[in-house]
């Protein structure tokens, strides 16, 4: 069946620019929309489900309903600003099928069947790539960094916007072959996992743009227990994953950690590794999410618990491929103006994409998260964390962390673009945790010099457990996870 479906593609797309010669060509050929719409039907073959009906033997498609992504809104106010857009991001998190459902013509660069035909021609005559109807998606396009010239040169040519959309898994191998850096051409933006939201594991009833925006009161309920929480965290927001039962969706988080230790890893600069190292190095760094760790105490942590040492040099090299396929995803520093002077500590926050990678890494599953609360803790830090930038990057922010000399932390700084700006301490729940994050960030707040920039426009305390959302008389919001959204 999937056969077919990619036959009736390749017929659309060679009768779409034939020109026409028989009266069945120009019937088919008058209108355009109907080739955009009958190809885009056949596309979503990448959406469906191929199943075997066991009584009567017979061969079905079950399509899969696609569900709305936050990334769907920022794709299509970028379209309408520049020539062209690149999504980047890691594997199995959306990016094509996002990208597909406002495609007009698509080529994929990693077809089998085409990839090397592809290549060379992006060798050859990379303009032949890029005909078709706009938006053009070009799918995994790194395999081929000469397109991105060319793309450029198209944009600046037709003068015109919306013309092509880019995804890639991975930063190219081999950037010489780029010569311009695509400013004023090209926009671009990271398409993470699934927010809790996304996946329908949050009812969404507080909103953070409502609180940017002034917003005094929150009225939300959570209907996530702590079990389902720790399933969540094991599962990810990998769009694959949400709609299996429990089982099997908890085995694709350690397929993709397979996929990177085995693979993906060596895609990132073309270097084959060892892939017992670069199990040892993603169980150290599951250890130390949250953690403003240098490579030096992964190295030592990775000694310490492992037989064979790591240098420090290999640490470095693995940890940059890791970035570069958007495995990891480390957290930069806030430097707010603050009433007295204070050494504020500027090194990254170590953090993966998803939490699942961390337990998949670590091999641990929900029931060992419930014996587990202070790793149970650390990974539901990185759960929000996630949830926080996908939301932060459709109000035009950034998440940030805050820590200083004097231990004043903050867990969480989503700076908008506009200067404002809200902090969140984020504990998995208990009304002793709660208050202690609460007092915590009236502590943060009272150090910011407010002569010199605005107040924050909220507080927050971001919990795991807690049936509701409420705002406490100091001013405080206690907010469930499994009651927010962007």
């Amino acid at each position: 069946m999937i056969e077919k479906a990619e036959a009736m593609l390749r017929l659309f797309d060679k009768y779409r620019n034939k020109k026409p010669t028989t009266t069945w060509e120009i019937i088919r050929q008058s209108s355009e929309k109907y080739f955009a719409n009958r190809r885009k039907m056949f596309v979503k073959r990448k959406n469906m489900v191929y199943n075997i009906d066991r009584i009567n033997g017979k061969e079905v498609f079950q399509v899969k309903k696609y569900r709305k992504r936050i990334a769907d809104d920022i794709l299509k106010r970028k379209l309408e600003g520049k020539g062209a857009v690149l999504i980047e991001g890691p594997k199995w998190c959306g990016k094509t099928t996002t990208a597909e459902q406002l495609a007009a013509s698509i080529l994929y660069m990693d077809d089998p069947e085409k990839k090397e035909q592809n290549i060379t021609m992006s060798e050859l005559n990379s303009k032949r790539l890029l005909m078709g109807e706009t938006p053009r998606l070009i799918d995994e396009w790194q395999l081929a960094p000469k397109l991105w010239d060319a793309i450029r040169f198209e944009v600046d040519h037709r003068g015109e916007l919306g013309q092509f959309v880019l995804t890639g898994s991975a930063v190219p191998a081999d950037t010489k072959e780029i010569t311009h850096s695509g400013t004023g051409r090209f926009t671009w933006f990271t398409m993470r996992p699934m927010s809790l939201y996304e996946s329908g594991d949050s009812t969404g009833e507080v909103s953070l743009k409502e609180l940017f925006d002034g917003g005094k009161e929150v009225d939300g309920a959570s209907g996530l227990s702590i079990e389902r929480l720790a399933f969540l965290i094991c599962r990810g927001g990998w769009p694959q994953a949400v709609d299996m039962r429990e089982e099997i969706a908890l085995d694709q988080a350690f397929d993709y950690y397979d996929a990177v230790v085995h693979s993906d890893i060596n895609r990132a600069d073309n270097v084959q590794k060892n892939p017992e190292r670069v199990r040892r190095l993603m169980r150290s760094y599951a250890r130390n999410q949250g953690g403003q760790v240098p490579n030096t105490v992964l190295a030592q942590d990775i000694a310490a618990n492992d037989e064979t040492p790591i240098s420090e040099e290999t640490v470095a090299s693995y940890v940059n491929a890791l970035r570069k396929i958007f495995v990891v995803e480390d957290m930069p520093a806030w430097n707010p103006n603050l009433r007295s002077k204070t050494a504020i500590r500027s090194s990254d926050t170590r953090y993966y994409i998803d939490p699942s990678i961390a337990t998949a890494a670590l091999g641990i599953g929900p029931n060992d998260l419930m014996s587990d609360l202070k790793t149970f803790g650390f990974l539901f830090e990185t759960l929000c964390i996630r949830d926080l930038r996908v939301f932060a990057d459709v109000l035009n922010g950034t998440v940030y962390h805050y820590r200083d000399k004097d231990g004043q932390e903050c867990d969480a700084v989503i700076h908008l673009r506009n200067g404002k700006y809200g902090l969140i301490e984020i504990k998995l729940g208990g009304d002793r945790l709660v208050e202690e994050g609460a007092n915590s960030l009236k502590a943060m707040e009272a150090k910011i010099d407010t002569d010199k920039m605005n107040a924050p426009a909220f507080l927050m305390v971001l919990t795991g457990t807690g049936d509701y959302a409420y705002r406490r008389q100091d001013g405080v919001y206690v907010v469930p996870i499994g009651c927010l959204k962007d």
